[in-house]
């Protein structure tokens, strides 16, 4: 099973409507937990199934084992059945793997930071390392977060990426457009799990505004997605 959550279908009141799944946004906890509860009785799994951590746009990947609540990763890899690792985000970019020979899972999160980072090639690896994933093997899917077409960014941060990435802003001053799904995209490719294997979203979390929280959008209030990996136990 893999998933990216839309921002409908929840309890939460405005600017978090209607499905915000992040407990660190000001939201009101009994809402979130509604949310959770409705997310996973239309997934047909426990909410304890499900494994998060807190996010520190870095690059350390934690082998999970069991359910539970982390922090300070940025990946999350398992192959145990009936554990589901998740990643929320509201303009970076989730991205999942499935090595469906071994069962391995990853879910990593990946924003400016993380992708310079070359977080989802590492999460390749570390399932390769835990668990022998051949990467030939994998499915790979890099899901909705803000498009090149709307990431403006400075020199600074764009100094970190392959020019191939990069277009000149229309608003100048030395700023550019940054394609973080592309960037990803390339890095399991290059991680080895083939081409026809790795897709990516069509939609952009700051654009389709009546689907998705967007941090830049809205200026900092608004949700989160989760974006989900996992294999059931059945």
């Amino acid at each position: 099973m893999a998933l990216q959550t839309t921002r409908t279908g929840g309890v939460s009141g405005a600017p978090l409507d209607s499905l915000n799944i992040g407990t660190h946004v000001g939201d009101d906890s009994a809402r979130v937990r509604e949310n959770e509860r409705r997310l996973c009785a239309f997934l047909e799994i426990d909410p304890e199934s499900i494994v998060t951590t807190g996010q520190v746009h870095g690059t350390e990947i934690a082998v999970v084992t069991a359910p539970g609540k982390l922090d300070g990763y940025d990946a999350l890899i398992t192959n145990v059945r009936g554990v589901f690792v998740g990643i929320m985000t509201a303009d970076c970019y989730p991205i999942l793997v499935h090595d469906h020979r071994t069962g391995g899972c990853g879910a990593a999160h990946a924003g400016w930071q993380g992708t310079a980072g070359r977080i989802a090639e590492k999460t390749v690896n570390a399932m390769r390392d835990a668990f022998g994933t051949r990467p030939e093997e994998c499915l790979a899917w890099v899901g909705t977060g803000i498009s090149g077409e709307r990431y403006e960014i400075g020199g600074e941060v764009a100094g970190r990426f392959d020019s191939r990435y990069l277009k000149p802003s229309p608003s100048g001053e030395g700023k550019f457009l940054l394609d973080l799904s592309a960037a990803s995209r390339d890095q399991l490719i290059e991680a080895g799990i083939p081409p026809t294997q790795v897709q990516c979203s069509e939609f952009c979390s700051y654009r389709d505004s009546d689907r998705f929280f967007s941090y830049r959008r809205d200026n900092g209030k608004t949700g989160r997605m989760l974006a989900l990996v996992g294999v059931r136990e059945q």
